[in-house]
């Protein structure tokens, strides 16, 4: 049976090409298409879609005013498709936080192979969110207090040498705002450097970095090229290019490539991984999160294989199990574990690297 569509734009352009990339898909159908949320309140309740796609802008009622009500009263795996502009990109944030499971920029008409791109990825959201976990939403879960407004986690300080001879690498997909997001703001201030990739488009990483920054105790910085790797700071691949890491004197820099996509994306986790994998081998520590696909888990294996520790976000609290299970049925994972349990599996295997190290 295919999966039941209902896409809500203002733009009737809009409406109708979203409608035909959807409908151009054999295991998926658009049962209705909605100018507004007023329009699309009676839809729902008649139609019974699987999955909507919603504009983040519209008349009556915005798309986050509306997201928030539909998530309190009638649950749903929702798409934001929102505008490359900086607003889009807040606001896609917020949505992300209110529930819903992924985002994708508007197409770019223009371009015959950019639009054959975006169906193919929009096709296959729509596959990912229509099977994901929805968070709890009554009551929808508040923000997070700023950083400075919540007391330091009780974590015993780890060394000088530990914080500047590990690094952290961490990637992420569907789902994985949220889940970076829970990671961060529970580790603490002093903690190696962490170099992080989220599948998402140029526009939005900056905002992204910038809403972790503000969230947690680490520094987050969208990662420019050549910034020394510092403990207690946390680089987030822009959506143009792929982060890795470089050796630089007796510390670590990161580096931006624009080299052809990998498993279809870039920035992708393999690759970043696989950078750590060759140049810091058993002083890696790699995460890999929620995500649809399998971007990460062979770079993941290099990390393991290297000497590195592993922890993958188990399937019970992932948005899309999809890159945490091919990273286990490779058996690229030292330990799984629910998310919000994952910053302090990091911190445990720190202290005894810590004391090993001491020991040694």
């Amino acid at each position: 049976m295919a999966i039941k569509v209902l896409v809500i734009d203002d733009s009737a352009l809009m409406r109708s090409l979203l409608t035909e990339i959807i409908n151009g898909a054999p295991d998926l159908e658009v049962v209705g298409s909605a100018p507004d949320p007023i329009v699309a309140r009676e839809m729902i309740k008649s139609l019974k879609p699987d999955v909507l796609t919603l504009d983040v802008e519209m008349p009556k009622m915005d798309g986050l005013e509306f997201l928030s009500r539909l998530m309190k009263l009638r649950p749903m795996p929702v798409i934001m498709i929102s505008t490359l502009t900086e607003k889009g990109s807040e606001v896609t944030m917020r949505a992300l936080e209110l529930g819903a499971v992924d985002f994708l920029p508007k197409p770019r008409m223009e371009n015959v192979s950019l639009l054959k791109d975006y169906s193919e990825e929009i096709q296959e959201k729509i596959r990912a969110a229509s099977g994901a976990r929805l968070k709890s939403t009554v009551p929808v879960r508040p923000a997070p207090a700023p950083a400075a407004a919540r007391p330091e986690m009780p974590y015993p300080p780890l060394s000088a040498r530990l914080l500047n001879e590990k690094i952290i690498a961490i990637g992420a997909s569907t789902g994985g705002t949220e889940a970076i997001k829970d990671v961060l703001v529970m580790l603490p201030a002093q903690v190696p450097g962490i170099v992080m990739v989220q599948h998402m488009p140029e526009s939005f990483t900056a905002s992204f970095a910038k809403r972790l920054d503000s969230l947690s105790k680490v520094r987050v910085i969208e990662a420019q090229g050549g910034e020394r790797i510092e403990p207690g700071h946390a680089y987030l691949a822009p959506g143009h290019s792929h982060l890795l890491v470089r050796k630089s004197g007796n510390g670590y820099v990161t580096e931006l490539s624009q080299s052809e996509p990998v498993n279809r994306h870039r920035p992708a986790a393999d690759v970043l991984f696989n950078s750590v994998a060759a140049l810091l081998r058993n002083n890696a520590v790699g995460v890999i999160l929620t995500g649809m696909g399998k971007d990460g888990a062979q770079g993941l294996l290099e990390m393991h294989q290297a000497g590195a520790w592993t922890i993958g976000q188990n399937q019970e609290s992932c948005v899309v199990y999809g890159m945490p299970r091919e990273a286990a049925l490779l058996g690229a994972l030292d330990e799984v574990a629910p998310l919000s349990e994952v910053a302090e599996r990091i911190m445990s295997r720190l202290r005894a690297m810590d004391r090993q190290g001491q020991r040694g």
